[in-house]
């Protein structure tokens, strides 16, 4: 029994922090109608400012064009610092909120989704860019609370796990004091009811929104800085904390300040004591099962709050951009692959790497296209389909003997299967709640299912084999400037053709026309015959199914995949890529791959200027942040928007 209590103790650090972050995500939501999946992210930017500025005396600036950091003092005192970061936070909240948020207020909820996931890509790229290499491991990671133990009920737990939940939980009562018994409270949640209301009752959601936001800025820096040493600063995985706090927020109702704080500190405390389990039992797998708690709180939350059909208030910002006629989507395809395969024999081996990925991304695309674009599902889990069909391909190759191209249907109807069964959730929900979703069940198959030795081949990962067909080797794999070989680029290039086809048919027969009509009423197409769940679960199959296609495409691509092939900060990316493109058109796949990191715009920059492709990731999310506030139908749509 001690062993248990001494891990749910030791719990309560990670989930002081988690609760922290969901006290940010609930704030900011209530100010602005904003669920900010870049909550993480500006904690994870403004620890790493805080640890610089102890070791150097430098202040990071997270703008790029701006210098990179400014000297301010020799060595600054812990205290110092401390006051100097909250400045800083409390200056980014206000400007995340009046240059970003604020525009997007009565925007549709896929902009916001989107603007929120450009400022995580933007705030992770600019992070990569500021700590590369030495930058980052030179940093020491000496926070303000004390470490040393305390013997507490037979306990001996580190005294900053006491610290920080106590502080958790003061902050969290005072937040519900401000809120239930003073005027800035009241004013906050009469805004958040109300917004017009607010205004005829003389109060400014713009000055409401402003100091929540910066309240939330400073919370989370302030939750990520004192979490640091217990868990490291990394851009991405330090970003993505913002899930199990997400989860505790939903739990919360985005609402209830003190029931998010608790469900915070439990999922923290639950979290800990799996790792205990894990530890004293050996039939328990040595995978990450306490990445799977969060994805079933929010399921559990979901089930319990979930709406079988949106009520008439929900149905104003359920708009996304019109979704045109494919009438020359073909052709354009046509053409551009037969170019890009003529160009393979002739172009040297950066632009051959180019032309594939560009291919493969467009696939992704595709598939964010259909199930968000066309039927009006935000999924983030794209990449962990695309991971679950390219393992399960590895498998079906060794354990079946099967090669290609057997191995890879099989893959791709494993992912099919696992996308509809992960699709059920769907039928209830929608919106940011199913975006939630499907984050919370992207980490759970990362690291549930990607790091099960069996299925993915453990650390090592796993051989994936050459593809061949009639004796013709189609793989990528060569020596010197022949890689990547002309025969696998005609292969993706082949793929890609066929996905577009297989979509476009789709949108111009009457399973597009059940798509769009589900996306722009489900009463209305309920109310007229069409069955709601089935052609969801039905999308849900077609958007897995290309999923998987680019999932064993990656696989031969990169002849050896592991747990961190496919990660769920590309399923962020794969859904804001397409957003940026054009989310609701067949044809702007074609641009989101020729924008994906590593495809052919790297390989232009590159040609140009080496070295200018480390720019890409965090030039793509500001580019992301700029269409979501100017043009919020994409590059591609922005006309169509404008005049709808």
């Amino acid at each position: 029994m001690t062993d248990h209590l001494t891990y749910l103790a030791l719990g309560l650090g990670s989930g002081a922090v988690i609760a922290s972050l969901a006290i940010g995500v609930v704030i900011t939501h209530r100010a602005s109608n904003v669920i900010n999946f870049a909550h993480g992210a500006i904690g994870m930017y403004l620890a790493f400012a805080f640890y610089e500025l102890r070791r150097s005396g430098d202040l990071v600036l997270p703008v790029l064009g701006l210098p990179d950091r400014v000297h301010l003092v020799a060595r600054p005192t812990m205290a110092s610092a401390l006051m100097i970061t909250v400045v800083l936070a409390a200056l980014v909240g206000a400007a995340v909120y009046w240059l970003i948020f604020r525009p997007l207020r009565n925007s549709p909820v896929l902009a916001r989704v989107v603007a929120s996931l450009g400022l995580m890509v933007y705030l992770i790229g600019v992070v990569d860019l500021r700590f590369e290499g030495a930058a980052a491991t030179s940093l020491q990671l000496d926070g303000p609370l004390p470490t040393h133990l305390v013997d507490a009920f037979g306990l001996q737990i580190p005294a900053d796990r006491y610290l920080l939940a106590g502080l958790t939980l003061a902050v969290t009562g005072l937040l519900w004091l401000v809120d239930r018994w003073t005027r800035f409270g009241l004013a906050t949640r009469a805004a958040a009811e109300n917004e017009q209301g607010a205004l005829v009752l003389g109060l400014s959601p713009d000055a409401i929104g402003l100091a929540n936001w910066m309240l939330a800025s400073v919370l989370a820096g302030l939750a990520v800085i004192l979490a640091a040493p217990l868990a490291g600063l990394d851009p991405a995985t330090t970003s993505l904390l913002v899930v199990p706090a997400l989860g505790a927020a939903l739990v919360g109702g985005f609402r209830s300040l003190v029931i998010t704080a608790l469900a915070g500190l439990g999922i923290g405390m639950i979290q800990s004591e799996l790792l205990n389990l894990q530890a004293t039992h050996d039939w328990l797998p040595d995978i990450g099962l306490q990445q799977g708690v969060p994805l079933v709180v929010v399921i559990a939350a979901l089930v319990l709050r979930g709406k079988a059909l949106p009520d008439r208030s929900s149905l104003a910002v359920a708009r996304l951009p019109p979704a045109p006629e494919p009438r020359h989507t073909m052709a354009i395809t046509l053409v551009l692959a037969g170019g890009a395969g003529v160009a393979l024999t002739v172009v040297d081996s950066s632009y051959r790497s180019g032309i594939i990925v560009s291919a493969i991304a467009t696939v992704v695309a595709l598939s964010v296209i259909v199930l968000t674009g066309l039927v009006g599902q935000i999924s983030l889990a794209t990449f962990a389909l695309a991971g679950t069909a390219g393992f399960a391909m590895v498998r079906a190759g060794e354990s079946l003997g099967l090669g290609f191209p057997l191995a890879p249907v099989v893959g791709i109807l494993v992912a099919v299967a696992i996308g509809v069964l992960a699709g059920l959730p769907a039928v209830r929900v929608r919106g940011l709640a199913l975006a939630v979703t499907t984050l919370a069940a992207s980490i759970a198959v990362e690291e549930l299912l990607f790091r099960w030795d069996w299925f993915s081949g453990g650390a090592a990962g796993a051989r994936v084999e050459s593809p061949e067909l009639f004796g013709i080797d189609l793989g990528i794999a060569a020596v010197g400037h022949g890689y990547p070989r002309v025969a696998f680029g005609l292969l993706t290039l082949v793929a890609m053709t066929g996905a577009m086809a297989a979509v476009v048919n789709l949108r111009r027969g009457a399973t597009g026309r059940q798509w769009l009509a589900v996306r722009a009423n489900e009463r209305a197409a309920e109310a007229v015959g069409i069955p709601v769940a089935r052609v969801k679960l039905g999308a849900t199959a077609v958007a897995a199914a290309l999923a998987g296609l680019a999932g064993v495409l990656l696989a031969y691509q990169q002849q050896v995949v592991a747990a961190g092939s496919f990660g769920a900060i590309e399923s962020l990316v794969a859904v804001a890529m397409a957003y940026l493109a054009g989310i609701a058109a067949p044809v702007a796949a074609l641009l989101a791959g020729f924008l994906s990191a590593g495809g052919l715009l790297t390989a232009l920059l590159d040609a140009v200027n080496e070295g200018s492709s480390r720019y890409q990731f965090a030039l793509n999310g500001l580019l992301l942040i700029v269409i979501a506030v100017r043009f919020p139908a994409g590059i591609l749509g922005r006309g169509r928007w404008r005049r709808s």
